[in-house]
């Protein structure tokens, strides 16, 4: 089994995903700096809050944070956005931030992409890896979401 393997499989893990939400619920997510943000949204059909620690792909400026859907469409959390686009974002020591999110046209999420993997080539190469052995296709085909925040 690969590294990329094991790792996916690791990204299914319930209880390893939702580790780090305990540590900025506890408001230590500086810990991880601009590097991981968690993203509160609420339930397309529930209404209730849900959270998700997301890895941060681009900070084009101090009021955007790009993220991606390493599970596709098919993410929970991207769904909610979907159907409610209003959620509120803790990164490093801003806590709660409101926010919009909006998906990415794939010209756009493309244009993101490549700018990733020239600024990060070992992390590009690593995680496109992981991705695309946790989704069974190709880290192009992954949508990104772009989260403007709301003073």
């Amino acid at each position: 089994m690969s590294t990329a393997q094991i790792a996916a499989r690791l990204l299914r893990t319930r209880w390893f995903v939702r580790a780090p939400i305990a540590l900025f619920r506890a408001r230590l997510g500086f810990l991880f700096g601009s590097r991981l943000l968690l993203l509160e949204h609420h339930g397309r059909k529930t209404g209730q809050r849900r959270f998700v620690a997301l890895e941060t792909v681009d900070r084009p400026d101090p009021a955007t944070v790009i993220v991606a859907s390493g599970f596709g469409t098919g993410a929970q959390w991207y769904r909610n956005l979907r159907a409610d686009p209003n959620c509120r974002i803790t990164l490093g020591f801003h806590y709660r931030v409101p926010a919009r999110a909006r998906v990415l046209p794939p010209e756009q999420a493309h244009m993101v992409l490549a700018g990733y993997q020239i600024a990060h080539p070992a992390a590009y190469r690593e995680l496109s890896g992981i991705i695309e052995a946790a989704i069974g296709g190709s880290i192009d085909d992954v949508p990104l979401v772009e989260l403007s925040l709301r003073p």
